[in-house]
């Protein structure tokens, strides 16, 4: 049997459409008709989520303006359980917007110098602008860029090919999102249900 192939696989088209296939079809129609109420929606006690800076939880809460996303390092065991307003504000900021920073020239963004939104339409904003850079710079990489290290913004992965961050990006923006996806139903099957 001849196993030898002609055929070059796109790796950047296989990585897009990863990405561009679950948030087109499935995380970002789940995020529509998103409301206020249930993006600051606080299912147990103690949750961390975006609020005034004079509400803060945390000590190391962080915002560039008079709301912070509640946050401690090292984080506590068990971690506190989190809104939907401060996943998305993961996603936008943690994991979009600090590899758009380091890799694709996106503007410096970190949970303390970001102005986060306690609407849902602004985390909507939010987070929709920061996929649309990663989005963007990713479909524009080719085998080179792929292979090259991610260098020192990355830490102890610094020598791992761009690739590797890009499937870590992708694995987190998946997880995350299913996460969204629960709450929302959780909240259709207790607040909403309950009026």
């Amino acid at each position: 049997m001849d196993t030898t192939s002609t055929t070059t696989i796109d790796w950047t088209a296989q990585l897009t459409d990863q990405l561009r296939w679950h948030w087109d079809r499935q995380l970002r129609p789940r995020l529509s008709g998103l409301t206020d109420e249930e993006y600051l929606w606080e299912p147990v006690p103690g949750c961390w989520s975006l609020r005034p800076r004079s509400a803060a939880r945390t000590p190391r809460a962080g915002g560039a303006g008079d709301t912070v996303a509640d946050f401690a390092y090292p984080e506590p065991s068990p971690a506190p359980f989190t809104t939907i307003a401060w996943r998305m504000g993961h996603i936008s900021i943690g994991v979009f917007g600090e590899r758009n920073a380091s890799h694709f020239g996106g503007p410096p963004v970190s949970y303390e110098t970001t102005d986060w939104p306690l609407t849902a339409a602004g985390g909507l904003e939010l987070l929709d602008r920061a996929y649309d850079h990663w989005i963007t710079h990713v479909a524009a990489l080719d085998a080179a860029g792929l292979a090259r290290p991610c260098g020192p913004s990355e830490g102890p992965y610094a020598d791992f090919p761009l690739a590797a961050l890009v499937l870590h990006i992708h694995r987190e923006v998946i997880h995350h999102g299913a996460e969204l996806a629960v709450l929302r139903d959780l909240y259709a099957h207790t607040q909403a249900a309950s009026r």
